[in-house]
């Protein structure tokens, strides 16, 4: 009966899509409608149900949600800060001295750079951004498509920008991912069951991205300033600088830099970063008086707000995928993805055309959730380099959160410019940028060393140890800080 737990699969895409309803609560009301039919028609038994708790609460003992709570709490602060208006300002004009022309566009990339990666999801980067630069940039005089395409451009550098939390979850959807592809290929007799391979943990994954991430950044940098070159500079800046603007624009990108690097290279944990910077950004608030007991509550109101989002959507896609294994969903695709043995190539494609198309509907913690368990396991029964896989996924990503008409963000960030652009000029002036991404994209494919450069840890298990010296150290490298 996997055909069943597909449909509703396919109902709740459905929903989300047409209803405008939370995601969460499409997931966990189809949930309940397929357990309901489920126990109707005898699928599967009652006890199966019996297990939710027991998962939720694995998930929620995770430290990884620890960081997750963490992040929400940096992102409402950067918001309600107005750190955003301040540090656009401020590259605006130091990016101003060397480019004038492109200094707009670069300073929104430059500041999406910095914010998304803290932000939380697509969504909140986007609207964060638009607050920041939409209007600075309609009274320069940019154009609305330019305007809605550098907000959707600058929003979606958080999925792919280490150590982003969509990064974080990722990686350890693919550890879980990895753990049953590996069960998979050794019940099956599959070739990477004689594999000393090891299982992919998040540094993997944050490592994995960083040289594909490069190459997008500087890719779309050079971009903005090749078509900007015609462009008339704007006139300079001739107020002097705000009293504490130099020390914001020195300070947080430095603080917000360091500890990035820090975490994608494996010297703090993500959770560690997280409450650093949060305490940094309190500090700040409080010591240049912008913090004050109010917009303290509309702080940790947004990052409640954020957080119970998050942990209802995990609740929501716990519960359905749940029923998609009860129903044997899981193993009808994975019987469809082991068809193609033999073809590696053939199931890459095939799972990254899903991600994809759903990148049209959800955002990237849903497909975290939701799809990625479904659709990886297969595919990391015939295909070793999880972490590979894993960085290949966030440029489709990426890929489809921008690709107009029905890209996430690209709806997003015509919802939010006035007056709304109409299409034609969008696309041309995203094209550029989506060419790089897809450029960027066969790199990975075509040369998959670019994502091991600065992996630390071994990708296979050696054979044999022969002291206890060599065990620990082999420990060591195998237990890279994990969010």
């Amino acid at each position: 009966m996997g055909w069943i737990g597909l449909a509703l699969l396919l109902l709740s895409l459905a929903l989300m899509l047409g209803s405008g309803w939370p995601t969460y609560a499409v997931l966990l009301g189809v949930s309940a409608l397929g357990a309901a039919l489920g126990l109707a028609v005898g699928a599967f038994d009652a006890a199966v149900l019996g297990s939710l708790p027991a998962r939720v609460l694995g998930l929620l003992e995770h430290d990884l949600l620890q960081a997750l709570a963490l992040y929400a709490l940096v992102g409402a602060l950067l918001n309600q800060l107005a750190l955003g208006g301040t540090l656009y300002a401020g590259l605006q004009r130091l990016l101003g001295g060397m480019a004038p022309r492109a200094a707009p566009e670069l300073a929104g990339l430059a500041l999406g750079t910095l914010l998304a990666p803290m932000n939380g999801s697509v969504g909140a980067s986007l609207l964060a951004l638009a607050r920041s630069a939409d209007a600075q940039w309609a009274a320069q005089g940019l154009a609305p498509a330019r305007r809605a395409a550098g907000i959707a451009l600058a929003s979606t550098l958080g999925v792919i920008v280490p150590p982003s939390l969509v990064l974080l979850l990722l990686g350890d959807a693919m550890m879980r991912a990895h753990t049953e592809g590996l069960n998979i290929a050794r019940q099956r007799a599959l070739p990477l069951a004689t594999a000393d391979i090891r299982i992919v943990n998040t540094q993997d994954v944050l490592q994995a991205a960083l040289v594909p991430g490069a190459l997008l950044l500087l890719g779309w940098l050079a971009i903005t300033l090749w078509r900007t070159r015609k462009r008339p500079p704007g006139p300079a800046p001739r107020d002097a600088w705000a009293a504490g603007q130099r020390w914001t624009l020195v300070l947080v990108p430095s603080l917000i830099s360091a500890l990035l690097v820090l975490v994608a290279l494996g010297r703090v944990r993500a959770v560690e970063a997280a409450a650093t910077a949060a305490l940094a950004l309190l500090a700040w608030g409080v010591v240049s008086r912008r913090l004050g007991w109010r917009l303290l509550w509309r702080v940790l109101d947004d990052a409640m707000a954020l957080t119970g989002a998050l942990f209802a959507l995990l609740l929501a896609a716990t519960s359905l995928t749940l029923l998609l294994r009860a129903y044997g969903s899981d193993a009808l695709v994975g019987e469809a993805m082991l068809a193609l043995q033999g073809h590696p190539g053939a199931a890459l494609a095939m799972v990254m055309a899903v991600m994809l198309g759903c990148a049209f509907v959800l955002d990237a913690f849903e497909l975290i959730f939701l799809v990625v368990p479904v659709v990886m396991p297969p595919l990391l029964a015939q295909v070793g380099d999880a972490a590979w896989v894993a960085a290949l996924v966030l440029l489709v990503l990426q890929a489809g959160f921008l690709l107009p008409p029905f890209g996430y963000a690209v709806v997003l960030a015509r919802a939010q410019v006035l007056p709304r652009p109409s299409l034609r000029p969008l696309v041309l002036a995203l094209l550029p940028y989506l060419a790089w991404c897809a450029v960027v994209a066969g790199v990975v494919v075509g040369w998959p060393q670019c994502t091991r450069w600065l992996r630390s840890a071994p990708a296979t298990v050696p054979a044999a140890v022969n002291s206890e010296q060599e065990v620990e150290r082999l420990m060591r490298e195998m237990s890279q800080p994990r969010p």
